[in-house]
């Protein structure tokens, strides 16, 4: 029996191959331009979406009015732009507490190619600890935050710097390389039964004559789930996160339910000038400030764009287009069909305190083809799909951040997939009224305790919202949601209560309530945004949580202790109770576990 090679998924060159001959004439014209013209101000790899890194740029967003602005809901940023923060918060606020001086100074270790490099000479060293780590006079003389190098570096190559195993930094050319780890190994404290996580990996991530930049991350991975992931995966084929997916039989546990899967994501980028940005690749995005997102989330597995970002003045605009997999069962060796989706998003700094967004995104379905109407970056695709007669799936959203008193950032979101105005206000239910709304709040060293941070969120999605009536355009990827993972139909609340008593130890506790509504039998009832929306049940009367009503609750904490640099020691418990109006569906999870993370970042499977 033939398995199906997924590597080619992972390649940029071989997916640009089957794009249509405009297309690729278009890329081409692009990096002609890219390497005939001068040189501009150099762009950099973009910081992975990881808990910690972010939680103190939201820090540091909050609580500091510096005079270089982030974007915050475009994510990732750009590890340039996270140094150029950093420095500037330090030059406006030199007295910031020893704890936000500490998670600077991790950041700036963790993207010291964007740093001044101190002299070579050792009469430019100056030594000021015990470790005998030294620093530039210069730099000591302005700033506390430093270009911090090993003493001793392993076999004098390795570990020059605390954060990477192998660097290289000249005029024309930096390099850092990272080893990727996840382990984690766990049970069901009802069941004895083992779960586990085993990643292994490689990071590598560059630059190159000041023009362009590159990123490849790849990850080997065997995981047995809990129950709940398992009852995900029966449901929709598919592994959260992870695209082609084969069964894992352990030699060290008693069980044949665990998965194996390949993570790889690539891209390669540059600054076309001054303020435009492109790039190419295959990877994930993130549109927001919450833990959720309803435009587009990194729920679903790696996909391949084309991205164009602009940044001039106090507006960011940001344009993607991606090439979507719909996979179908016992394939073998055939291509795995496609649909695309365009985006745009615009983000406008308002005031120093006031952030502005407004997204729209197209999914469409064509024989293998981009509808080249839709590279247009300023018209609206509700316009460009009525003019050619097309059954795309178009979404607008718009979201808001603004920050308070130093302390505060209120944030939200509003994604409207369909609507009538006569049926929106009457009351009646009607079932294309498909619309979604996010209220979060950040709040930062709760009572004056320094590191205590909270955060609580609000989640709305109608029944029907992000599906589609001919079960192809709906706003999925590998059979994963593209924003929220609960699909639709759905309410939930989220709560974070994070603590770093000191700069190596990080506590989070978190608990999520969810109502939804599930399908039963051939019954559609809107949480399913996979199944086709012309069979819905009821024209009127439809409210969120409709069908088989479901209550969800998880609670976790997890604490972690960091070794060194990027290497975590991770121990954890988590709770998931599921309780349906069908008593057959009921089940409980709790375990807990240990783990050890380096260079990785948690990911909770809140779902």
């Amino acid at each position: 029996m033939t398995t199906y090679d997924s590597s080619k998924l992972y390649n940029p060159i071989y997916c640009l191959s089957k794009f249509n001959p405009a297309l690729k004439f278009l890329f081409v014209l692009i990096l002609l331009f890219i390497f005939t013209s001068p040189p501009v101000i150099a762009q950099s790899a973009m910081q992975p979406l990881s808990e910690i890194p972010y939680h103190w740029l939201d820090r540091m967003d909050i609580k500091y009015d510096a005079d270089f602005h982030l974007h915050s809901a475009v994510k990732g940023i750009w590890r340039k732009d996270l140094v150029e923060l950093v420095y500037a918060v330090d030059s406006t606020y030199p007295e910031q507490s020893q704890e936000d001086h500490q998670d600077m100074q991790w950041l700036l270790n963790e993207n010291n190619e964007w740093q001044q490099k101190p002299h070579t000479e050792i009469s430019d060293r100056k030594y000021i600890d015990s470790t005998r780590t030294f620093y530039t006079i210069e730099e000591s003389e302005s700033t506390r935050l430093k270009y911090v190098q090993s003493k001793k570096p392993v076999l004098k190559r390795f570990y020059q710097t605390p954060a990477h195993l192998f660097e290289v930094n000249s005029r024309d050319f930096h390099l850092r390389v990272n080893p990727l780890l996840n382990f984690r190994l766990g049970s069901i404290t009802d069941e004895g039964e083992a779960i586990f996580e085993n990643q292994r990996g490689i990071s590598i991530r560059g630059g190159i004559d000041q023009k362009l930049y590159f990123h490849s991350e790849i990850l080997e991975s065997q995981a047995r789930y809990p129950n709940y992931i398992r009852e995900f995966q029966g449901r929709f084929d598919a592994v959260p996160g992870a695209g082609f997916v084969k069964t894992y039989e352990s030699t060290w546990f008693d069980f044949d339910s665990g998965v194996d899967f390949l993570l790889a994501n690539a891209y390669i980028g540059a600054q076309v000038s001054k303020h435009v940005n492109i790039e190419l690749g295959h990877g994930r995005h993130f549109l927001g400030n919450g833990i959720r997102s309803l435009f587009l989330s990194d729920f679903s597995t790696d996909h391949f764009y084309l991205k164009l970002n602009t940044r001039i003045w106090k507006f960011q605009y940001q344009s993607i287009f991606g090439e979507l997999l719909r996979p179908k069962r016992d394939v073998g060796d055939q291509l795995l069909p496609k649909k695309y989706f365009a985006a745009h998003y615009l983000n406008l700094q308002v005031t120093k305190n006031l952030d502005i967004g407004l997204f729209e995104t197209v999914v469409f379905a064509r024989e293998n083809q981009f509808e080249l109407q839709y590279f247009n970056p300023l018209i609206l695709y509700r316009t460009v799909e009525g003019s050619i007669g097309s059954p795309d799936n178009v979404l607008l959203g718009l979201d808001v951040k603004w920050n308070l008193w130093r302390k505060i950032s209120l944030y939200s979101q509003f994604i409207l997939d369909e609507f009538k105005v006569s049926e929106l206000f009457s009351g009646n239910g009607w079932w294309a009224n498909k619309y979604g709304l996010q209220l979060g709040m950040k709040y930062i060293d709760l009572f004056e305790i320094s590191h205590l941070d909270a955060q609580a969120e609000y989640n709305v999605a109608r029944p029907y919202t992000y599906s589609h009536n001919n079960g192809i355009a709906h706003y999925s990827h590998y059979h994963q949601a593209l924003a929220h993972p609960l699909g639709a139909n759905f309410r939930e609340m989220l709560f974070r209560l994070r603590y770093q008593p000191t700069g190596r130890w990080f506590i989070t506790a978190r608990a999520v309530f969810m109502s939804t509504g599930e399908d039963r039998d051939t019954l559609n009832w809107g949480s399913n945004i996979l199944v086709p929306n012309e069979s819905h049940v009821n024209d009127f009367g439809n409210e969120v949580a409709q069908g088989v009503n479901t209550q969800i609750t998880i609670l976790g904490i997890d604490v972690s202790y960091q070794v060194r640099h990027g290497l975590f020691f991770d121990v954890f418990v988590q709770s998931r109770q599921k309780d349906s109006m069908l008593e057959s569906r009921d089940f409980s999870d709790t375990y807990l576990g240990a783990g050890i993370r380096w260079n990785l970042s948690r990911r909770w499977l809140e779902m």
